[in-house]
């Protein structure tokens, strides 16, 4: 399924920052929702061509790590974003606890008016350390609990959802690539 965002003021691409953005403490629902919300560029991507080019980039880029930015995932970058810590079990796809509170405010902030209605891929990342393509499967097992948490949990519509793991294609830090930032959620505004 496509989705398309449709340019109306200029582009903004939000991450309340390098690191804040990150953290487990205090992420508020008005912090969601002014990175979600606003113009967009004009950009048609579907979570199965993100797929897709991340296992692709493995099979171009062999190795340990990732050695090219996924073209796709620069388009991504053009779009409304919000970047999150949710932290998981060792090489496992069950939400941690304390991560739950986090989840609930990002479900606060998609009930809102301002951003009801508007779809979001929910992409998944890992750092570096182990196989790129496990990676890739681990991210995208993370990015369905926190699909599924928002649905059930928190009763997101769930055809406003499409959770996507793009393992360590896409590094925050790439100069460090087993750092801890890399390890986060993306909400990525994908339009109406």
């Amino acid at each position: 399924m496509k989705f398309t965002s449709l340019f109306v003021g200029a582009v903004a691409v939000a991450a309340v920052s390098a690191t804040g953005a990150l953290a487990q403490t205090k992420l508020s629902r008005n912090e969601i929702i002014n990175s979600l919300q606003g113009a967009q560029a004009k950009v048609e991507v579907s979570a199965d061509e993100l797929r897709k080019a991340a296992f692709d980039n493995i099979k171009k880029y062999p190795g340990d790590n990732a050695a090219e930015v996924l073209p796709l995932a620069l388009k991504l970058n053009q779009l409304r974003q919000f970047n999150v810590e949710i932290t998981f079990d060792f090489d496992s796809d069950r939400i941690r606890p304390e991560s739950y509170e986090t989840v609930g405010v990002i479900a606060d902030a998609l009930h809102t008016p301002y951003l009801w209605g508007a779809k979001f891929f929910v992409v998944g990342h890992t750092d570096a350390k182990g196989d790129r393509e496990y990676n890739i499967k681990l991210s995208q097992r993370r990015a369905d609990a926190i699909r599924e948490a928002l649905i059930t949990t928190f009763r997101v519509p769930a055809d406003r959802l499409e959770a996507v793991g793009l393992g360590e294609e896409q590094l925050r830090d790439p100069e460090n690539p087993d750092a801890e930032v890399n390890r986060r959620v993306q909400l990525i505004n994908v339009g109406y």
